[in-house]
């Protein structure tokens, strides 16, 4: 089963960090969500997209990308939140690999939230 050794590749990469996330109160985190419902809405790619990305730009010291349970916000899926210290989380709704290589891009690199992808802005 492909997806399973997807998912099992992706915890082992990240499994070595769970240390580190836990006593470093410096890092942004990046958590997919990955209930059943987020990977029916294709979460899996996303999730993918952003921990590749990290690692290929050697910010893992600064970023955690994890993947979770239900959000609670099924219809908004795929869902990625990002948690960085000091400052309101920011959710980001209906995601896709390239929807989440622009926040990657401009919110984890350059520090500016991509508001058209927001939670917020969807309640507008």
């Amino acid at each position: 089963m492909k997806s399973l050794e997807e998912l099992k590749a992706i915890r082992e990469r990240n499994q070595g960090k769970v240390g580190v996330r836990s006593e470093n109160e410096t890092q942004t985190r990046v958590v997919v969500g990955m209930a059943t419902c987020g990977i029916a809405s294709g979460a899996r790619p996303v999730l993918t997209a952003l921990s590749d990305a990290v690692q290929k730009e050697s910010l893992a010291e600064k970023i955690s990308v994890t993947p979770t349970g239900c959000i609670g916000l099924c219809q908004y899926e795929p869902i990625v939140e990002v948690i960085e210290p000091g400052k309101e989380k920011v959710t980001y709704i209906k995601m896709d690999p390239e929807k989440a290589m622009e926040v990657f891009e401009l919110h984890l690199k350059q520090g500016q939230a991509v508001a058209k992808y927001t939670l917020a802005a969807q309640q507008l």
